[in-house]
């Protein structure tokens, strides 16, 4: 994490020289231990952004937490989250993601467009709502069903809203009154990356079945394509430079 292609803020790693800081070489650069593979260890920048998110979110062992979207990312949450002790709750509308769902921990796993999911889930908790939702997806109305699926005094995280042309509009109240806390999160912090490399290297969240592409250095062009436009089989895609063809 934090490296700069070139002299933008955020450049990323496609570049033939990328600069590194000081200071995340003495408390960013994490060594891959032996017996950890590198479609392994390139997990440990989206793992510290969603240990990031669910920090920030403060769900707590049985606590009942809604992950919209089931993506690389959403089962990513799915996973950390059982791994804590809540009651994780997962949708999507891809029916193999929903399976894959409830494989990483999830009690339950459902189809937005076949269940009222706020109905669903309160019937679930009492009730009462989910303590904490996770947006790890971008959709209309899915800021306004975590608020509906959501208790008063609940937190919910906002982690795929990265457009600026995505507008929201809620309810003063369902805020105020309701008591619940919206939250942003988004990037990595290098204060969280020794223990985001802990997890990544010690095997616990499966990520192998998170991986549904490796591609050599030839198909770059159709892994990038693949991720702009993922479909039912596709999460997570790995390009190995290491292969030509």
């Amino acid at each position: 994490m934090g490296i700069t292609a070139g002299f933008e803020p955020a450049g990323g790693g496609f570049a033939q020289y990328v600069r590194i800081m000081d200071w995340i070489v003495r408390r960013g650069v994490e060594k891959i231990p032996d017996g950890v593979s590198y479609d392994q260890a390139c997990f440990v920048e989206p793992v510290n952004t969603i240990l990031k998110g669910v920090e920030l979110s403060e769900a707590r062992e049985g606590d009942c937490v809604l992950v919209q979207g089931q993506g690389p990312i959403g089962l990513l949450f799915t996973r950390m989250l059982t791994l804590r002790g809540c009651h994780v709750v997962a949708t999507d509308t891809i029916p193999a993601r929903l399976d894959l769902a409830l494989r990483m921990g999830a009690r339950e796993s459902w189809d937005p467009r076949t269940v009222d999911v706020p109905t669903l889930l309160k019937k679930l908790t009492q009730g009462r709502g989910a303590d904490v939702v996770i947006a790890a997806t971008s959709a209309s109305g899915l800021v306004e069903e975590a608020i509906r699926a959501s208790r008063p005094g609940a937190k919910i995280l906002l982690f795929a809203q990265t457009s600026d042309k995505e507008r929201i509009e809620l309810s003063g109240a369902d805020i105020c009154v309701g008591e619940r806390v919206l939250l942003g999160s988004y990037s990595a912090s290098v204060d969280l990356q020794k223990e985001s490399a802990r997890i990544v290297f010690s095997g616990e969240l499966r990520l192998d079945e998170l991986i549904s592409h490796r591609l050599p250095l030839g198909e770059f062009g159709r892994g990038l394509d693949l991720a702009l436009h993922p479909d039912a089989k596709s999460l997570k895609i790995i390009v190995q430079p290491q292969r030509l063809l």
